[in-house]
């Protein structure tokens, strides 16, 4: 049955545990994250030495692993035998190990806890082990994360700490640190422990815990793009070409398309009020007003060179048609094309 990561930690913190766990998908954080609570809580330390197995999928075909799963605790309610790097288990995907998997996934040892953290890749579901899987385990799907979820993200993980955090705030850490949840989270873990419980997260802090320039990042280079403040663009760009190892050209140019790519969206939205635009756009309402003094500063006809100009910058940066020049200056290019 498939389930969301939320509802299965849920579980988990309560002590429900369900006879098969199948974890798959691109984004490793979730699969870790629950793979991880099973092995740490669900037997105590004196139960793990005979009743918990961690095999590697590279190490075990599917007939090894249901032999573990097959066996009965010892002097323990139930026995936990986890799976791990399971998309290279050598006979999954084959028949032979595939009937193997569904006949005992159809009839599970009720004392077994069988986990398989089958990473950055999922089942075929045209297939029969993806249904059995489907209808009688717990199935995870985590799938990798939109950049223009991960500021949500971010404030769901700080609130599920007990910790608030300023829209601002969100997004620097979200264009900083990139599409990468396990990366996120230990970093804004380190800088929770610097605070005090209930404490806000704003901008001050994640400038001087995170390592984020408050003044130079490419959420403040975006916001002077909004205001043609070219002196401001200019001074962001040398900094970010002074210093570049901090600033890859790459997720600077993402963030920017995705800015104009809205920009473009907002233009072409009949019905402008707040609700529908925050709702078409499928931003916080914290950054509407940017969108609609973008819109005064850019029209349709600039919007849409811009974007062109951002498609260059980005083959540009993979060296197609722009074999010697820099990350540096490909991104001033683009801050003039767009500004002029």
């Amino acid at each position: 049955m498939a389930a969301s990561p939320e509802s299965v930690i849920k579980d988990l913190q309560n002590r429900k545990y369900a006879p098969v766990y199948f974890l798959q998908g691109e984004e490793p954080y979730y699969i870790d994250l629950i793979s991880d609570n099973i092995e740490k809580n669900c037997l105590s330390e004196s139960e793990k030495g005979f009743n918990q197995t961690v095999l590697y999928g590279k190490d075990a075909n599917m007939n090894t692993i249901l032999l573990n799963a097959k066996r009965f605790p010892m002097m323990s309610e139930r026995q936990v035998v986890i799976v791990k790097e399971a998309q290279e288990i050598s006979d999954l995907g084959k028949e032979a190990g595939d009937k193997q998997l569904e006949a005992y996934i159809q009839n599970p040892l009720p004392s077994t806890v069988l986990v398989f953290a089958h990473k950055y890749k999922s089942l075929d579901g045209r297939k029969g082990l993806a249904k059995t899987v489907d209808k009688f385990a717990i199935l995870v799907n985590s799938k990798k994360m939109y950049d223009n979820q991960l500021p949500d993200w971010v404030v769901g993980y700080l609130t599920s700490k007990n910790h608030k955090v300023s829209p601002k705030a969100a997004v620097m850490i979200a264009d900083y640190i990139g599409n990468n949840l396990s990366r996120i989270a230990n970093e804004m873990d380190k800088l929770l422990i610097n605070l005090k419980p209930g404490e806000e997260v704003n901008e001050d802090l994640v400038e001087k815990h995170v390592g984020i320039s408050k003044e130079y990042n490419v959420f403040e280079l975006q916001k002077a793009l909004i205001m043609k403040d070219v002196l401001k663009a200019n001074r962001i760009v040398n900094y970010f070409d002074a210093n570049p190892k901090n600033n890859p050209l790459i997720p600077i140019v993402t963030v920017l398309f995705n800015f104009f790519s809205k920009l473009l969206l907002l233009h072409g939205t009949e019905n402008k009020s707040e609700d529908n635009v925050v709702k078409i756009l499928g931003i916080n309402k914290f950054f509407l007003k940017d969108y609609t003094t973008a819109a005064r500063a850019y029209s349709v006809h600039k919007a849409v060179n811009i974007i062109h100009s951002i498609r260059k910058a980005d083959m540009a940066s993979k060296g197609i048609d722009s074999v010697s020049s820099t990350e540096g200056q490909i991104l001033k290019e683009l801050v003039f094309a767009i500004l002029h």
